[in-house]
């Protein structure tokens, strides 16, 4: 009788002090690049409009420059700012397109992405990353001077 109520007594504490299990599923909801879908087209025109400030930048000619600019970004770039991109950027090597996407801002918002690498060069250590509007406006460069 004595192993009967042991018994009993050893399944009872264990059903009294049993936790319930529940499922937790942890997301990684950010993202800073999404897969590439911008048509060659606007591709193209980015890229266009890249390659001429660039340009404008390595002659000095700053208004030219600054129109290229998107008006999000115009107000706060000074010359010492665009100086820094040009001193970031080589002008005797030609940039050639490496990756297109997409990067999502801080307010959520998805911005076209292209990153540049100098012609020739094999193991693309040196990236220069630029980002777009949609109307082909450049928002912002990142010279591969200056990456992480």
């Amino acid at each position: 009788m004595k192993k009967i109520f042991l018994g009993l007594a050893i399944v009872g504490a264990q059903l009294t002090f049993a936790q319930k299990v529940a499922g937790l599923k942890v997301e990684n909801s950010q993202k800073k690049e999404q897969p590439a879908a911008i048509s060659k087209d606007k591709v193209n025109v980015y890229n266009d409009n890249f390659q001429k400030f660039i340009k404008a930048l390595h002659s000095s000619d700053y208004k030219i420059a600054k129109e290229l600019l998107s008006d999000k970004v115009k107000e706060i770039v000074t010359e010492n700012v665009l100086n820094k991109v040009k001193d970031g950027i080589d002008a005797n090597k030609k940039l050639e397109p490496l990756k297109v996407g997409y990067y999502v801002t801080m307010d959520g918002v998805n911005h076209p992405n292209i990153k540049y690498k100098y012609a020739g060069d094999s193991e693309s250590k040196e990236v220069i990353s630029a980002v777009f509007e949609d109307d082909g406006k450049i928002l912002g460069v990142l010279p591969a001077g200056m990456e992480k």
